[in-house]
C-alpha cells in the first residue's frame, strides 16, 4: 500500500535553526499538500502476465469460512471507524490463520473464474498482512517490520511471504502485479488492508465472488465519507494519500479523483464537494491498527 520510498517524518525531531527550520517547514507544506512529490515513489501497477490465466466456464469456489470465524474472533468493529485487531490475543489463535492461509496457498487459483480469483487475492493479502503482523508483534507500525530486501527497505511489503502454484508471492506481488493491473479498479484500494489507522478498515467478512460488487461499493462508502478519506475544512479539502499515491487508479488526475470522491460521498459531503475546486492536502496514519491503541 504504502510508497517505495516515503519519507519518514518522525515527530520528536531536535530543535532547528531558522534557515533549516523554513527548509523543514517548506518540505512538510510539500509533502502535505496534494500532487506532492511522494506520488513519485508509488508503485505502480505492472502486469504479471503469469497471473492473468483464468478459466471463466469455471463454477468452483473458495472457501473463505475460516477467515470470517477468525475475523468475527479478533477483529473490533467500530461504527465510526477505525476497525481495530486483537493482535496479543490473536497470537493464541494462530493456528487457525496459518490453517487458512495454507489451505489458500495450496488453491489452483489460475483455474478460477475471475471474480473467484479477486476474491481470492484480496482475502489472501488481509490474512498476509495480519500474519505478518503477529510474526513480529508488539511493534506501533507495520512500517516497523522491515524485512523486505534491500538497503533502504521499509516495512514488509516486497518480502516473499508465500508460495502459490509454486511462485513465491510479495504483498507488493499481490497489490501492484496482480490485482491494480487485471482488475483496473479503483475499489480494490478499500479492500486490501495495510494494518495501519489511516487505511482503509479491515471488513469483518471475507470478500466473496457473489457479492463482491456489492462489498467494494460498501468499502468505498465507508472509507469515503470517513475522515480519513476525506475531510473538508472550510474551502479545504483534506484527502488520504491513497488518493495521491495512486491517482492513476481514480482517474488519473484531481479532476477524476474528485468525480471518484462525489460518486461515493453522502449527501452532505457531496454537497461540500461540490463547492470547492480542489483537493488541498493529504493526510496518512501509519500507527497499527491495534485494539490494544
Amino acid at each position: 500500500m504504502r510508497p517505495e520510498t516515503e519519507p519518514d517524518v518522525r515527530p520528536h525531531a531536535p530543535r532547528l535553526r531558522a534557515p533549516r527550520l523554513a527548509f523543514v517547514a517548506a518540505a512538510f507544506i510539500f509533502l502535505s499538500a496534494f500532487g506532492s512529490g511522494e506520488r513519485l515513489f508509488a508503485p505502480s501497477a505492472d502486469l504479471w502476465d503469469r497471473w492473468t490465466a483464468h478459466d471463466a466456464a469455471s463454477t468452483a469456489t473458495v472457501d473463505h469460512a475460516a477467515w470470517d470465524a477468525y475475523l468475527a474472533k479478533h477483529l473490533v468493529v467500530s461504527p465510526n471507524g477505525p476497525n481495530r485487531f486483537r493482535y496479543a490475543q490473536a497470537k493464541a489463535d494462530k493456528g487457525a490463520l496459518d490453517a487458512y492461509v495454507a489451505a489458500l496457498a495450496a488453491q489452483p487459483v489460475s483455474k478460477l473464474a475471475r471474480p473467484e480469483q479477486m476474491a481470492y487475492w484480496i482475502n489472501l493479502y488481509n490474512a498476509l498482512t495480519v500474519k505478518t503482523v503477529l510474526a513480529h508483534d508488539p511493534v506501533d507500525s507495520i512500517r516497523d517490520i522491515d524485512i523486505s530486501p534491500g538497503l533502504f527497505a521499509d516495512g514488509p511489503w516486497d518480502k516473499k511471504l508465500i508460495a502459490v502454484e509454486g511462485v513465491e508471492l510479495s504483498l507488493n506481488d499481490i497489490e501492484h502485479r496482480i490485482l491494480r493491473p487485471i482488475w483496473k479498479d479503483g475499489r480494490v484500494h478499500y479492500a486490501v488492508n495495510c494494518a495501519s489507522i489511516g487505511c482503509p478498515d479491515l471488513q469483518p467478512k471475507a470478500f466473496r465472488a457473489a457479492s463482491l460488487d456489492e462489498s467494494l461499493d460498501a468499502a468505498a462508502r465507508a472509507y469515503v465519507n470517513d475522515p480519513r478519506g476525506v475531510t473538508v475544512r472550510r474551502n479545504d479539502v483534506v484527502v488520504s494519500k491513497i488518493y495521491d499515491w495512486f491517482i492513476r487508479d481514480f482517474g488519473g488526475n484531481e479532476k477524476g479523483v474528485m468525480a471518484h470522491l462525489k460518486r461515493f460521498a453522502d449527501p452532505k459531503l457531496k454537497a461540500a464537494l461540490d463547492k470547492v475546486g480542489e483537493l488541498d492536502e493529504v493526510q496518512y496514519d501509519w500507527s497499527l491498527n491495534d485494539a490494544r491503541s
